[in-house]
């Protein structure tokens, strides 16, 4: 699968709603899987199944 980059729209409790970069798709994740330090308007990389904080 390749990498994919999503902007952090809101951080609502315990799901966060993300928007692809690239396509604009948005998604609901659940916020125990992305990285603690995360931040409204922030990014966050999809690789090898994991989230990683890019600010």
């Amino acid at each position: 699968m390749q990498p994919r980059k999503y902007t952090i729209v809101l951080i609502n409790g315990d799901y966060v709603q993300l928007i692809d970069i690239e396509t604009g798709e948005p998604m609901l994740i659940a916020a125990a899987l992305l990285p603690q330090e995360i931040e409204e308007g922030g990014i966050v990389l999809y690789e090898n199944l994991v989230y990683t904080y890019l600010g």
